[in-house]
């Protein structure tokens, strides 16, 4: 069950009118401020109105022809990979479906004894 309860909220009060000249003041002489940090700023060059009036260069070469091998086959499917060896008992499963290489009856034994 939800309850509405209106809440008033108390009013902000502003800070006196003296209080927020001086800051007022302060912050405009932050701005003035000159740092160290502002001796690497470079003044940025304005661009002239007639280089961006400029015509776009076209590409004089328009038809380049295309790399034609007259080869259509399809790509061919990779091989599958076999395993060849003879150190790998076989394929032991752990968690769900996560297949393991099993090499020594003792992990063999482990992963059947661990509790699924």
């Amino acid at each position: 069950m939800m309850i509405y309860a209106r809440v008033k909220k108390a009013k902000r009060k502003l800070a006196p009118k003296a209080v927020r000249e001086q800051h007022e003041e302060w912050l405009q002489s932050v701005n003035k401020m000159t740092t160290n940090f502002s001796r690497g700023l470079k003044p940025v060059k304005k661009i002239e109105h007639s280089v961006l009036n400029q015509p776009q260069p076209i590409r004089q070469n328009a038809n380049i022809p295309s790399l034609c091998s007259f080869d259509n086959t399809p790509a061919l499917k990779r091989e599958t990979q076999k395993y060849t060896g003879t150190k790998m008992l076989g394929i032991g499963t752990l968690h769900k479906s996560n297949a393991v290489p099993v090499f020594t009856e003792n992990e063999a034994k482990d992963m059947a004894a661990m509790r699924r």
